[in-house]
């Protein structure tokens, strides 16, 4: 069984396209984090027929890099990835102050892949107000 069947596949995000000047795709493992990337970055109530779906951090745009601030992000992305993908297990998530960017946080993700049992880092940036 190949990575696209067991992992999903769908068209690639940001979508773009394809050196065959089709859409892109994206499949197994990569495509589980552009899901990953896309709930975090959707805002709750973006999308207009499945309102819960995203972890809203866009709410923490103008908010000051502080540490309870950082343990709500901790919580809104832990809650929306156990909510809304299926396909990892979080084993850990840390959220800690930039050391470059005093108004940035870097999202680290420690999760496994339920099908196949192995594991996979995602890191992103988000930027907070002050």
């Amino acid at each position: 069984m190949d990575t696209g069947t067991l992992l999903g596949r769908s068209i690639a995000f940001p979508p773009r396209i394809g050196a065959d000047g089709r859409m892109a795709w994206s499949e197994g493992a990569q495509n589980i984090r552009e899901s990953i990337q896309v709930i975090l970055q959707t805002d709750l109530g973006e999308r207009l027929m499945l309102r819960s779906f995203g972890a809203g951090l866009e709410t923490f745009l103008f908010e000051p890099n502080t540490t309870v601030n950082r343990c709500l992000i901790q919580e809104r992305v832990e809650h929306a990835l156990n909510l809304w993908e299926p396909r990892i297990r979080l084993q850990d998530v840390q959220v800690d102050a930039d050391p470059n960017h005093p108004h940035q946080v870097i999202i680290t993700l420690d999760y496994g892949l339920v099908s196949t049992g192995g594991n996979e880092r995602l890191a992103l940036t988000l930027r907070l107000g002050g």
